[in-house]
């Protein structure tokens, strides 16, 4: 028989993890990139519709009819 009693510990991807892992390090940072983006869309999703502007620069200058030549 070749089963092992206590089987080494395998991530979800097949690579061996050090004793206490639950995920490999490749695994753990893929987790964090998927949570990032997640957090990303959801402050998206809450920016009103206008385009951004440089900061300091007042909405609308050049249709209020300022003329910088």
């Amino acid at each position: 028989m070749s089963h092992e009693i206590y089987p080494e510990p395998i991530c979800a991807c097949g690579a061996h993890l050090d004793e206490g892992q639950t995920r490999c390090r490749k695994c753990h940072a893929r987790e964090r990139w998927i949570k990032k983006q997640a957090a990303k869309r959801t402050r998206r999703a809450g920016r009103r519709g206008e385009t951004r502007r440089p900061p300091r620069a007042p909405r609308g200058l050049a249709p209020a009819g300022v003329i910088w030549s």
